[in-house]
């Protein structure tokens, strides 16, 4: 009895360890295959999600202006931590903390007034918010990224 129960013991202790290595495969797996993209019209930069991608007049090179009631509304497109810049996609420090994605330096967000993947709802917003027009022909960009509410793309 003692025999079967220590066999058993191993398996689940087995059972265990490939659960755990099959949920970071996963986990992995999920993180390298989100990518910032641009969308199949127009040429507009979104996420992974399809969410559009904005950037914002007030804020200088390198650097968000949009906080607080703002950054609601307007969600920052943040970055995981390790993330690296990949050609026109960088990185900018965000005050109190994480780092936001960019594209040419401009730091680039999301609007909480879209309501569904390919809104562009926010284009134009007080005179002030754009959505990105890369001018390129779709295509994935090799950066993984985490936008609001640490949702990784």
């Amino acid at each position: 009895m003692r025999k079967v129960f220590i066999m058993m013991k191993r398996s689940f202790s087995t059972l265990a360890h490939i659960t755990a290595f099959a949920t970071l495969t996963v986990a992995l797996l999920a993180a390298a295959s989100a990518f910032a993209q641009t969308s199949d019209s127009g040429g507009l930069l979104r996420d992974a999600a399809g969410k559009t991608l904005y950037t914002f007049d007030k804020d200088a090179a390198n650097e968000s202006r949009c906080f607080d009631g703002c950054a609601a509304a307007w969600p920052p497109f943040m970055a995981a931590d390790g993330a690296q810049a990949k050609d026109k996609l960088t990185l900018v420090a965000r005050k109190g903390g994480g780092m936001q994605w960019a594209y040419n330096g401009k730091p680039l967000y999301t609007f909480a007034g879209d309501a569904k993947p390919g809104d562009v709802s926010g284009d134009g917003s007080g005179g002030v918010w754009h959505v990105v027009k890369t001018g390129a022909t779709p295509k994935r960009a090799a950066v993984p990224v985490t936008g609001y509410n640490s949702t990784t793309y």
